[in-house]
């Protein structure tokens, strides 16, 4: 895209703001920063890219906010960081093969599940309970490598999607799985983030904007979440992103 306008520096701003507050409370900030930076003209792909990268300082801000909450979490958090790794590295490496065209008739389907997946994480997590917590944790880890490729592949709603599946294997408080879900999204973030920049284009000038504005956004938004009711957030953001994935597949229709 060319030099942005005032509107657009403005929008970004505000959007960046927003998307690095919802990042910390729940995940699901870059379903907010992703279809504004197509709508303004990024070729999805390129979007995408350029949300990973933007999406940094955010989850770098809400996992400082934090701290406090990962206290006893440290060695469940090294093997989640251990299988998050590669994780990226194989769903980035995957997003660079992909057809353009198949990446947008994708990305509304991966919105609306990551969406569906939050609003039935109580029900799921229960249901996990009732089956037993060895057998519930022996999953743990498989699964969290299926998560952190989809964050390498598609980073908007990496955040909806981590916080579910940690709330289904792991009996913790909101505050700390959000904690948890922070640190592991800035894992799978940076090992996609080096992929991208390493391999293909970046839109520097909005990733720039969303970075700076996210990190502000993602310290208020651990403040924010000490006041907000997890069922609320959980609904607001799942309605959200259905009606993103929406109007992600009209659009692909009438374009």
């Amino acid at each position: 895209m060319g030099d942005l306008g005032l509107w657009q520096l403005g929008l970004l701003a505000v959007v960046g703001l927003l998307a690095g507050a919802v990042n910390a409370v729940a995940g699901g900030g870059s379903v907010i920063s992703f279809p504004v930076l197509v709508l303004m003209g990024v070729p999805p792909v390129t979007a995408n890219v350029t949300n990973s990268v933007a999406a940094l300082p955010g989850y770098l801000g809400g996992s400082l906010g934090y701290r406090a909450e990962l206290a006893g979490q440290g060695r469940g958090l090294v093997r989640l960081a251990a299988v998050s790794v590669p994780g990226a590295i194989a769903g980035a490496l995957t997003l660079l093969t992909v057809s353009a065209e198949m990446f947008r008739a994708l990305v509304p389907w991966f919105v609306l599940a990551s969406a569906a997946l939050l609003a039935v994480q109580p029900q799921a997590a229960a249901w996990a309970a009732r089956r037993g917590g060895d057998s519930q944790k022996a999953g743990l880890l498989p699964a969290q490598f299926v998560v952190a490729f989809y964050g390498g592949f598609f980073v908007a709603g990496l955040g909806i999607v981590m916080l579910a599946l940690l709330g289904v294997f792991l009996t913790e408080t909101t505050h700390r799985l959000n904690a948890l879900k922070g640190v592991l999204s800035l894992v799978v973030g940076s090992m996609s983030a080096i992929a991208f920049i390493a391999l293909t284009s970046v839109a520097w000038g909005p990733a720039g904007l969303l970075a700076v504005t996210g990190l502000v956004g993602g310290r208020l938004g651990v403040r924010a979440a000490r006041r907000i009711s997890p069922s609320t957030l959980r609904r607001t953001v799942a309605s959200w992103g259905v009606g993103v994935a929406t109007a992600l597949e009209v659009s692909r229709h009438v374009a």
